[in-house]
């Protein structure tokens, strides 16, 4: 088992009061991780005397972990490899969560006679991905997504959420990209129109990949930042404008590649962000949909911490 380890302690945090809440993001490696300074920033811009840490664990270490959180511990941002492993330990799961069987976010249940912590597991990519992708002027009618993972499903809502009408995973697992295309081909979201969904392996000979992709109008990276050195793709695909989950470092690989083919890359920082800013929600009213106060300057406060400009309005 992979023994939880704090590499961020309160220590380097004003003294907190024996009452304060505490909230840790969990993932390994978890070192390069923004998120502490980005939900500071937005704790302090609040009011709110709470703690945020990185805490490294591995799946295996996951569940023994939670269960040993005292009752100061509020909620968790999580991130690779624990987000399938969060959704299986979650006791109640919001919509998004459900659907896509991916959990990026636990929030304590609190209820009398309860011997053990109990969580509320949330899926805060989808929402946070299609905002950022929306605020960045990007069109995703004809999406190719990169990967065939957590964040590759995350990415995958997200697009059908911005109105695509046909959607193509390109990955190197073929059971994974069979899985995903069986899954979600035909699906719609609400009452809108159902989105066809098809996958093709990388590397391989797949004409009908090779022809969705040259019209792609938006490519979505899911695959962490190393996972771009050497991958082949379909000829063409960097016309269109890439947005890239993975942001340190920046450039990644793949936006380097898009930057020599003379594309346009965007880095995930602001999906970061925008998710981050819905976990705020649920953190803070436990209601992801519930907008927190003058949430405008809000969301200016956590994207100067992250490092990004001021939004124009």
């Amino acid at each position: 088992m992979t023994d939880p380890t704090t590499l961020d302690a309160p220590a380097d945090e004003p003294e907190l009061r024996a009452t304060a809440q505490r909230l840790a993001v969990l993932g390994s490696p978890i070192e390069h991780s923004r998120s502490p300074r980005i939900h500071r920033a937005a704790y302090d811009a609040l009011g709110l005397d709470w703690s945020y840490t990185r805490v490294r664990c591995g799946a295996d270490g996951l569940e023994a972990f939670l269960r040993g959180r005292g009752p100061e511990w509020r909620g968790f941002s999580v991130t690779m490899p624990l987000k399938e492993e969060a959704h299986r330990i979650a006791t109640v799961l919001d919509p998004v969560a459900t659907e896509s069987g991916v959990v990026n976010t636990l929030f304590r249940i609190v209820a009398p006679g309860d011997a053990a912590p109990r969580w509320a597991g949330y899926n805060t990519d989808v929402p946070g991905l299609a905002a950022a992708i929306r605020g960045a002027g990007l069109e995703a009618q004809r999406t190719v997504v990169l990967g065939s993972g957590a964040t590759a499903v995350s990415a995958l809502l997200a697009a059908r959420h911005l109105g695509a009408e046909r959607i193509t995973i390109l990955a190197r697992n073929s059971v994974a990209v069979a899985d995903l295309a069986a899954r979600f081909d035909g699906t719609s979201e609400g009452s809108g129109a159902a989105v066809r969904v098809s996958g093709a392996v990388l590397g391989t000979e797949d004409g009908t990949a090779a022809v969705e992709a040259a019209d792609a109008t938006l490519v979505i990276s899911a695959l962490p930042g190393p996972a771009g050195h050497g991958i082949e793709l379909p000829a063409g695909l960097e016309r269109a404008p890439l947005f890239d989950v993975a942001y340190d470092p920046w450039p990644s690989p793949l936006a380097e590649r898009w930057r020599v083919a003379g594309g346009t890359a965007h880095p995930g920082l602001d999906m970061l962000v925008e998710q981050a800013l819905v976990q705020a929600r649920i953190f803070v009213a436990g209601e992801p949909s519930l907008p927190l106060p003058d949430e405008a300057a809000l969301l200016d406060v956590m994207r100067g911490a992250a490092g990004l400009p001021r939004m124009e309005r």
